[in-house]
C-alpha cells in the first residue's frame, strides 16, 4: 500500500510538474532553474498534503476534546494568522530551502575537517549503518532532535534569540496552527542551525526532508487544543500536547532558572536528562483540572507583540535590536 500511494504521489508530481511549472518556467524564461523547481514543486505538494491531514484529523480533536474553551481573544491571538504563517512555512518548505542553500558550505566545511587529519564525520559509517537505511535514518533522527532541544533552550535563554522566540510563545488561544507562529529570523536560524549539522553528519537530502516532515506534524499535534490524557508510558517516549502546552504556559513555559520547561521537540527524554522536564500535564488532564493560560506574562500589563504578520516581524525586529544593545543573556 505504502509503494502505491508513492506511485501516485509520484504520478501527480510529475502531471503538476508537465502541465504547470514547464510551462511557467518557459513563459517567464526560468528554464535554467528546472532542477530547483522541480524540487520545490515536491516540497510544496507534500506540504499541501500535510495541511490537508493535519486539518482534518487535529481540527475535529480540538473540537471535541478541547484542552480549554476560551473566546477568540485579542487581536494578536486571531487563528487565521497563524494559518497564514503555516502556509507560508508548510508550502514554503524553509527548512529543506535552508538544507539545499547550506550544503556546499556544509561538506566544505568537513573537507576541511578531513584536511586537517581527522576522521570522516558520517554518523551512519562510523556506527556501520551505511547498508541499515532505517536504522540510520532513525539514528540521525535522535541526533537532529537532541540539537534540536539545545536550539530551543538558547532560543529561551539568550536575550536577543526571545525577542524573536517570544513571537511564538505571544498567542494566548493555541490550536494545531499555533506552531507555525514564528519570527522569519527565528526560523532561518533555526533551519539553518539544524541544516548545517544534518549535511555535516551525512545527512541525506531525502533523510532530512522526511525529518522535517515527521518535526512539523508532530508539532503541530502539540500545539494542539487538545485534553486527551496520553498513557504515562507513551508521555516519557515522545512530547504530548499536555506536555507541550505547559511549555507555553504563563509562568512556567519561559520563566525559572531554565528560562522555561519541556523544551524537548520530539523526544522528552532531553528534558529528563536535563532536568527541564514537567510531567504534570497528563496528571491534570486525568483529575480533571485546567492547566495555566497560555502567552508570556507581561501581555496581561498591556505589552503585545503584534496584531498581525507584518507588525509581529517588525515588533521581533526591534525587540532583537534593544536586546543586542543590552546584551546576550536574559535578565534573571
Amino acid at each position: 500500500m505504502m509503494e502505491s500511494l508513492v506511485d501516485r504521489f509520484a504520478e501527480l508530481h510529475a502531471i503538476i510538474f508537465e502541465r504547470i511549472v514547464i510551462p511557467g518556467l518557459t513563459a517567464t524564461g526560468l528554464l535554467a532553474h528546472i532542477e530547483e523547481a522541480f524540487n520545490f514543486t515536491e516540497w510544496f505538494l507534500i506540504g499541501v498534503i500535510e495541511v490537508a491531514l493535519l486539518a482534518a484529523i487535529l481540527l475535529p480533536l480540538e473540537r471535541w476534546f478541547p484542552a480549554e474553551r476560551r473566546g477568540p481573544g485579542g487581536p494578536g491571538d486571531r487563528v487565521q494568522i497563524d494559518f497564514a504563517y503555516t502556509l507560508l512555512h508548510r508550502l514554503g518548505a524553509f527548512a529543506v530551502f535552508a538544507f539545499a542553500l547550506l550544503e556546499p558550505m556544509a561538506l566544505a566545511a568537513r573537507d576541511g575537517w578531513r584536511g586537517w587529519g581527522l576522521p570522516a564525520v558520517e554518523i551512519d559509517s562510523l556506527l556501520g549503518l551505511t547498508y541499515l537505511p532505517i536504522v540510520s535514518a532513525v539514528v540521525y533522527l535522535i541526533i537532529l532532535d537532541f540539537v534540536d532541544y539545545w536550539i530551543h533552550r538558547f532560543q529561551h535563554g539568550w536575550n536577543w534569540w526571545w525577542s524573536l522566540h517570544a513571537i511564538h510563545h505571544s498567542q494566548r488561544r493555541m490550536t494545531l496552527w499555533t506552531d507555525n507562529r514564528n519570527h522569519l529570523l527565528d526560523d532561518l536560524l533555526r533551519d539553518a542551525i539544524l541544516a548545517f549539522v544534518a549535511v555535516f553528519i551525512g545527512v541525506m537530502p531525502s533523510q532530512f526532508l522526511s525529518f522535517v516532515v515527521i518535526t512539523r506534524v508532530w508539532q503541530s499535534l502539540q500545539h494542539a487544543n487538545i485534553g486527551l490524557a496520553f498513557p504515562a508510558w507513551l508521555t516519557r517516549l515522545v512530547v504530548s500536547p499536555g506536555f507541550h502546552r505547559l511549555h507555553h504556559a504563563v509562568g512556567l513555559g519561559h520563566e525559572g532558572a531554565a528560562k522555561g520547561v519541556n523544551f524537548a521537540v520530539l523526544f522528552p527524554i532531553w528534558d529528563w536528562i536535563f532536568r527541564t522536564a514537567d510531567w504534570s500535564a497528563e496528571r491534570r488532564f486525568s483529575a480533571g483540572e485546567s492547566l495555566p493560560e497560555t502567552g508570556i506574562r507581561d501581555q496581561a500589563n498591556g505589552v503585545h507583540y503584534g496584531h498581525g504578520f507584518w507588525q509581529q516581524q517588525w515588533i521581533g525586529v526591534r525587540n532583537l535590536y534593544r536586546a543586542i544593545i543590552q546584551g546576550p543573556e536574559r535578565e534573571k
